[in-house]
């Protein structure tokens, strides 16, 4: 029997305080988009994305935003703020 206890993602993942204000923004760019305010809440959403991406890079291991490797971490979140923003420009153009 293998005596190596896997690690829980919990533990060694992620600060609870970081994940609270991601989901904070998250729900106030819901209530903004609801209300009307597509850009606003586009923006918000698309800053917190490329906010997290660029924690993850520049804290590393230290990070309180953790999901899994620093570079899957940093792509993830600065591509889809960056794809978001583009996204959302695309369309406004096309009106």
């Amino acid at each position: 029997m293998n005596a190596h206890h896997p690690y829980v993602s919990e533990h060694h993942e992620g600060r609870p305080w970081f994940e609270w204000c991601v989901a904070g923004l998250v729900v106030a760019a819901t209530v903004l988009a609801i209300m009307g305010e597509p850009m606003a809440a586009t923006a918000i959403v698309s800053v917190t994305a490329i906010g997290s991406g660029a924690v993850r890079l520049i804290y590393r291991e230290r990070s309180p935003w953790k999901v899994r490797s620093v570079a899957f971490d940093a792509v993830c979140g600065i591509g889809f703020g960056v794809a978001l923003t583009l996204l959302y420009l695309a369309i406004r153009f096309i009106r």
